[in-house]
C-alpha cells in the first residue's frame, strides 16, 4: 500500500469540495496516511478562514471538524523535527510549518502529497536535493495510486 505524508491543503479537501477534492478523496481511500500533529492546528485555523470569509457556517465548520478528527491519519508528533525542519526552512528560504512536512517525509522515506502551489515550487527550485521527487502535486499522488507506486 502507498503511504503519504499529507498536509492541511490535502485534508480539507475532504470537507470542502474545491479544485483538487477528487485527488484528495483518492488518497484517503486508497493510501496510508500520516502527518505530524501540526495538521490539526492548520485545519482548524483553515475552518476559521472559511468561516470568516463567509465560505462556510459555523456548524458546517464544526461538522467538518468532527469529521477531519475521525479521518484514517496517522498522527505523529514533531518535537523531534525541529532541527530538521529549521534547516530545511534556512535552505528553502521556506516556512518551517512547511517544511515540518517535510522533514517528516524524509525521516520516514515516504512521499509527501501536497495542494499548496508555492511549496511545492519552492521545492521543484531547489535544484540541489532530491526533495522534488518526494513531494508530489494531488493529480501526481492520485496517479501514483493507479500505477500502484508509492
Amino acid at each position: 500500500m502507498s503511504h503519504f505524508v499529507i498536509d492541511a491543503s490535502v485534508a480539507i479537501k475532504w470537507i470542502v469540495e474545491e479544485e483538487g477534492t477528487v485527488e484528495a478523496l483518492a488518497i484517503l481511500e486508497k493510501a496510508k496516511l500520516s502527518a505530524p500533529d501540526l495538521l490539526i492546528a492548520e485545519c482548524a485555523n483553515i475552518l476559521w478562514k472559511k468561516v470568516r470569509r463567509e465560505e462556510l457556517s459555523e456548524d458546517e465548520a464544526q461538522i467538518g471538524a468532527r469529521l477531519l478528527e475521525q479521518a484514517d491519519i496517522e498522527i505523529l508528533p514533531t518535537r523531534h523535527l525541529l532541527g530538521s525542519a529549521t534547516s530545511l526552512a534556512v535552505e528553502l528560504d521556506h516556512p518551517a510549518y512547511d517544511c515540518i512536512y517535510l522533514a517528516l517525509t524524509i525521516e520516514r522515506d515516504w512521499q509527501f502529497a501536497t495542494a499548496d502551489e508555492r511549496f511545492q515550487r519552492r521545492v521543484r527550485e531547489d535544484q540541489t536535493r532530491q526533495y522534488s521527487s518526494i513531494v508530489l502535486t494531488l493529480p501526481e499522488a492520485a496517479a501514483a495510486l493507479s500505477k500502484g507506486g508509492s
